[in-house]
């Protein structure tokens, strides 16, 4: 099997709402609660109704999780959160970038090594799902 044949079998895998609990740690419940309040988490529905989460999915399931459990966010604040960000990403790498400079200015030391470590955290979480997956 070539490469690219596996790249596109991984980018398509499709998790169920069971198996998205145990990655993150969550009760099915709490993930089929927070569809109803973070509009941009939908995951598809099998023709038997259940939900199939793409890798997309099980990382913003992640984020919403570190917004909520470990930044403090309120779920309205969260999802505003949120939607800055899928805003900002049509402004291309630049406003990231300046977003992250003006993140590192405004933030002490020891909060600044903290979001970075949760950021590495859920890059590995990601990481590792990828691999359960082979």
């Amino acid at each position: 099997m070539n490469s690219a044949a596996i790249a596109v079998t991984e980018e398509t895998r499709l998790y169920r709402i069971g198996e998205v609990s145990r990655i993150a740690e969550l009760k099915p419940f709490v993930l089929r609660y927070w569809e109803t309040e973070f509009p941009m988490l939908q995951p598809v529905k099998s023709p038997r109704g259940h939900r199939l989460y793409r890798q997309e999915d099980v990382d913003l399931v992640l984020k919403i999780k570190r917004l909520l459990y470990d930044e403090g966010f309120t779920i309205a604040g969260a999802r505003r959160h949120l939607r800055e960000l899928a805003g900002n990403g049509a402004h291309g790498d630049s406003a990231a970038l300046e977003s992250v400079a003006r993140c590192t200015a405004e933030l002490p030391a020891a909060r600044l090594n903290r979001k970075l470590l949760l950021d590495l955290r859920d890059t590995l979480r990601s990481f590792l799902t990828l691999l359960e997956g082979k």
